[in-house]
């Protein structure tokens, strides 16, 4: 038997992750703060507020949609159906997408721009731990269903 097929993950690294990019940049920005001035920070605020929104529609969205599906949402139960509408039907990953807004937004509103780049650091983090596992894990389940559907539909956006 497949050991994807059962499982995607084992352990949930996507909060771990995300949690370890907020205290990075939040250490970062003591030892290196980087300093905005005064009209940046109002425009820097106000894309972070509307990206807080989005992230956190997105998030919504995206559990809303799998529990209609009768699908788990936890990345350590086996997965009962190819959930493809909804916001999966424009991203493979909507609820990393948004963890990964949410951060980079949060460091917008408070000014700190290290929460931006950590906030790449743990998408990068989160394709390599995360996503290919349970890529592989649809893979083995779905199989030319799921291919079918990567093909139209991006990884993040």
């Amino acid at each position: 038997m497949n050991a994807y097929r059962s499982k995607s993950l084992s352990f949930p690294w996507p909060p771990l992750l995300y949690s370890l990019a907020v205290i990075t940049a939040l250490y970062l920005n003591q030892d290196y703060p980087v300093r905005l001035s005064y009209p940046w920070i109002v425009v820097c605020w106000g894309i972070g507020a509307l990206l807080t929104i989005i992230a956190v529609t997105l998030n919504v969205w995206a559990v809303k949609t799998l529990i209609e599906s009768r699908t788990t949402v936890l990345t350590q139960r086996c997965t009962a159906h190819l959930v493809t509408k909804g916001p999966f039907s424009f991203t493979r990953n909507p609820t990393y997408l948004g963890y990964t807004l949410l951060t980079a937004s949060l460091g917008l509103m408070i000014g700190n721009v290290w929460f931006v780049a950590m906030a790449a650091v743990a998408a990068a983090l989160t394709t390599l731990l995360v996503i290919r596992c349970e890529e592989m894990h649809l893979l083995s389940r779905f199989g030319c269903e799921f291919e079918f559907y990567c093909r139209h539909t991006r990884r993040w956006i």
